[in-house]
């Protein structure tokens, strides 16, 4: 029988493949690679994070460490430290004796969990990982070890970050926003691909995305969200998705002819895919030993 590890595992690579399948402008994806980065690549750094990611009865901070250790090993690259952040406390809520329906609770349970031990694990992992813009923080800087709880630097951070947000937040944004857009894509009979597509956008039109704000400032991250406002819409009014790819590979072209890649509106995506998967696959968490 699979193991409840296993499937969670399962769930995750498969969360980072049906992202890759979308045709998310600005990111690797499977109509176009960029920024240097491949496809395979991270379907390879998939394939390494998912079985520290899920490793049953491991604390999140041993997760995110182990996860983006492996990675690195297997790419030798940032490729997926968003995504880990915000997957490894899904893989741990997942673990509770407690109804997949309720995952969010058990999820706000873990988050509250979360203690120092976890955020120097996350700190040294973040550090390895060394993404775009990263520098030194006036308190609770991850060059420097932890005095407090990851949930409590992550929401220091939220203002600026939007992964550290989630953690802020419950993953609001992951269970109010990004989840029913997803499942009502779904619902609707779109194919996959451009239900993830939506979920993108939604994630885009939202909120500036802060890998680019980061990266490249907030006027550039505003000026995105603004085109994915106006794609949104189109994608929304269309009665069949296909025509429109045309115009979101362009789109995409532009973004990466200017070096900017909306990371963490990805990451956010994976991380919505990933709790749907949770949801679906297990219909309890204590019973799929």
């Amino acid at each position: 029988m699979i193991s409840r590890a296993e499937r969670i595992a399962a769930a995750f690579k498969w969360a980072c493949l049906a992202e890759l399948d979308a045709p998310k402008p600005g990111n690797v994806h499977a109509f176009a690679a960029g920024h240097r980065m491949t496809v395979d690549a991270f379907i390879r750094s998939a394939d390494a994070a998912a079985g520290p990611l899920s490793a049953e009865g491991t604390r999140v901070g041993v997760r995110i460490d182990a996860a983006v250790a492996a990675t690195f090993a297997a790419v030798g690259a940032n490729t997926n430290l968003g995504i880990i952040l915000l997957c490894a406390p899904l893989a741990a809520a997942a673990e509770c004796d407690i109804a997949v329906t309720d995952l969010r609770p058990a999820l706000v349970k873990v988050l509250r969990n979360l203690d120092i031990d976890d955020a120097n694990l996350a700190f040294r992992a973040i550090v390895r990982a060394a993404p775009a813009g990263l520098g030194h923080s006036a308190s609770h800087d991850v060059f420097n070890p932890a005095t407090v709880t990851l949930l409590q630097a992550m929401a220091e951070a939220a203002d600026r970050d939007l992964v550290a947000r989630q953690y802020a937040t419950g993953f609001a944004d992951i269970f109010d926003l990004g989840l029913p857009v997803l499942e009502a894509a779904y619902e609707s009979g779109v194919d996959p691909k451009w239900a993830t597509l939506m979920t993108f956008l939604a994630f885009l039109s939202a909120f500036p995305d802060s890998h680019i704000a980061r990266k490249l400032g907030a006027e550039t991250a505003r000026a995105v969200q603004s085109e994915a406002t106006e794609f949104r819409r189109m994608l929304d009014a269309a009665e069949q998705p296909e025509p429109l790819l045309p115009a979101f590979l362009a789109w995409d072209g532009a973004l990466k002819g200017k070096g900017i890649n909306p990371g963490t509106s990805a990451d956010l995506t994976v991380a919505t895919l990933f709790a749907h998967r949770l949801r679906t696959i297990l219909p309890s968490a204590h019973n799929s030993d």
